[in-house]
């Protein structure tokens, strides 16, 4: 039935607690297409020692195809994914996979490093269709399921992260550095039909122009102290993650270990145990333990930087201490992601794109700039100056997540104000006294 105010906060996402659950079938789909989409971005990372030779530049210029990736990637968290609030999701997901099956293709026939970063910036444009599925996850699942669904989805993405560092080494080492965009661009092909023929409609949840959406994502930053931090956080997160990757291509082509992409692609494996363990986290903060999940992943990634600079030393002493770091550090950061995801959703459940535009470009600039520095740093410095930088960017993180425990922010739901608006129910106000809101989903219509 639909109303003529905003919603109590348990059905403010529209019906949420009397929604059917999604089907195992369907959450593991959404959690390969998250994966599928975001790997392209990745591909190239255990690629940079090759990719640099092959095209006649050096590491530094090399390591650039991480930076120009990431910056589309930003670019398009802020100004593409807030749309999935006002346009049909599941025709906006399938175009954006068919556009990044076209721009991968781009890549492999690039003939020179400038075509490869114009192709690359390209493909981290469309693979931000990653961060249009998990909130369409949230949105789909029913209020019982939705932690569950949102960090498998979300494992399926880091997993796919790991996974695309594995499948880039072996099919560099069969043929070369093209054949792993080849292999893509397919991918991305087929994941736009099976989507396009199994899911269903998912309505737009905001009747809005376009500007009033985006200074409607500005409103909800300034006025929500939880986002704010949890976008710091993810900043912390991403940047801890990126300079591990970044720097490990180069710790692994180069001494005391020599290896070849195939090896270096398996050190992905080890990340994909931390990230599949990590999926128990969207359970826990279902049952209303997410503030414990992020103090023991903060805790977590500050540890793991003292490990990984173990690595340094070489010889199997250094390969375990890479592998249990990787494994740590993973779990560290997809433990907290989903625990900065499962807190805002709750808070802002009428906007959960919009949100998710506001963490995720927070993070990914968190991840530009560390990829930068790391590129940077690495000549310089080495594997240790690099894991130094970590360890800070991590007690950075816990430094902002004290500020929280010692003044913590408000954490129920939030009225539904209507996206037209550029303004935000205040912090301190009751939910339900937010204004009219002309959201489908809050007003209970399909």
């Amino acid at each position: 039935m639909a109303h003529a105010r905003a919603v109590p906060a348990a059905a403010a996402d529209g019906r949420g607690a009397n929604r059917p659950a999604l089907s195992r079938a369907m959450v593991l789909l959404l959690a390969v297409v998250c994966g599928a989409a975001v790997a392209n971005i990745y591909y190239a990372q255990p690629l940079l020692p090759v990719i640099s030779r092959a095209l006649g530049v050096s590491q530094g210029a090399g390591g650039l195809v991480v930076t120009v990736s990431q910056i589309g990637y930003a670019l398009s968290l802020a100004l593409l994914v807030p749309l999935g609030d006002v346009l049909e999701r599941r025709r906006l997901v399938t175009v954006l996979l068919g556009l990044s099956a076209v721009a991968v293709l781009g890549a492999a026939a690039s003939p020179s490093l400038g075509f490869l970063l114009v192709a690359i910036a390209v493909v981290g444009v469309t693979s931000a269709v990653a961060q249009i599925v998990v909130p369409m996850a949230a949105s789909l699942a029913p209020d019982h399921q939705r932690g569950s669904a949102v960090g498998t989805v979300m494992s399926g993405l880091l997993i796919g992260i790991m996974i695309a560092r594995t499948v880039a080494g072996v099919l560099a080492q069969i043929g070369n550095w093209r054949l792993v965009f080849v292999f893509a661009a397919v991918l991305m092909a087929i994941l736009a039909v099976v989507l396009r023929l199994v899911l269903r409609r998912v309505p737009p949840s905001e009747n809005t122009t376009y500007p009033q959406l985006l200074r409607s994502v500005l409103a909800l930053v300034r006025t929500e102290s939880l986002l704010r931090r949890r976008m710091a956080l993810a900043a912390v997160g991403m940047g801890c993650f990126t300079v591990l990757w970044t720097a490990s291509s180069f710790l692994l082509a180069g001494r005391p270990y020599g290896f070849g992409p195939a090896v270096i692609g398996l050190f992905g494996l080890a990340g994909v145990v931390g990230a599949a363990a990590a999926a128990k986290a969207g359970r826990l903060a279902d049952r209303g333990h997410g503030r414990r999940v992020t103090t023991g992943g903060l805790a977590l990634l500050a540890v793991s930087w003292p490990v990984l600079a173990v690595a340094g030393v070489g010889g199997p002493t250094g390969v375990i201490a890479l592998t249990v770091g990787i494994i740590a550090l993973n779990l560290a950061q997809q433990a907290l992601l989903i625990s900065h995801q499962s807190a805002i959703y709750r808070r802002v459940p009428h906007a959960r794109s919009r949100v998710t535009t506001a963490l995720m470009v927070s993070a990914f600039a968190g991840a530009t700039v560390a990829s930068a520095l790391t590129a940077a740093l690495y000549p310089l410095v080495g594997w240790l100056g690099v894991s130094v930088l970590g360890l800070v960017i991590a007690l950075v993180g816990a430094g902002i997540w004290i500020l929280e425990l010692v003044l913590p922010s408000p954490a129920e739901p939030l009225a539904a104000p209507s996206a037209a608006d550029d303004t935000v129910v205040p912090a301190g106000r009751p939910v339900g006294a937010g204004r009219v809101s002309s959201s489908r989903e809050e007003i209970g219509c399909a």
